[in-house]
C-alpha cells in the first residue's frame, strides 16, 4: 500500500502525520510505504498512490485526484489515523 500525508509545506505536520501512520499501519499488519508531500506537490505525489492523507482544509484542493483521498483532523491521534486507515483499506 502506498500512502502519501500531505501538508501545506511538507516538511512539519506531513512528518507527524507520516510517523503516526506508519506505526498504525504496524499495528493494523499492514505493508506500506508512506511518504510526505506539500499541497504544491501533492497531485504528482499522488501518482501511484493508494491514499493520500490530510486535513479537512488541503482534502478540498485534492478533491480532482484520482487516489481516494481521507482526512484526518488530528495528526497526533493515533486512534483517529489508525481508523481513518481502517477504513481505507482495500477489501478482499
Amino acid at each position: 500500500m502506498n500512502v502519501v500525508c500531505v501538508c501545506g509545506m511538507g516538511i512539519g505536520t506531513s512528518i507527524i502525520l507520516k510517523m503516526n501512520a506508519e506505526k498504525a499501519l504496524g499495528r493494523l499488519g499492514v505493508p506500506a510505504t508512506v511518504t510526505t508531500s506539500d499541497i504544491s506537490a501533492a497531485r504528482g505525489a499522488a501518482q501511484g498512490a493508494d491514499l493520500i492523507l490530510t486535513s479537512a482544509e488541503l482534502a478540498e484542493k485534492l478533491a480532482d485526484i484520482s487516489a481516494p483521498v481521507a482526512v484526518v483532523n488530528n495528526f497526533m491521534d493515533a486512534t483517529e489515523i489508525e481508523t481513518v486507515l481502517s477504513d481505507h483499506l482495500p477489501r478482499s
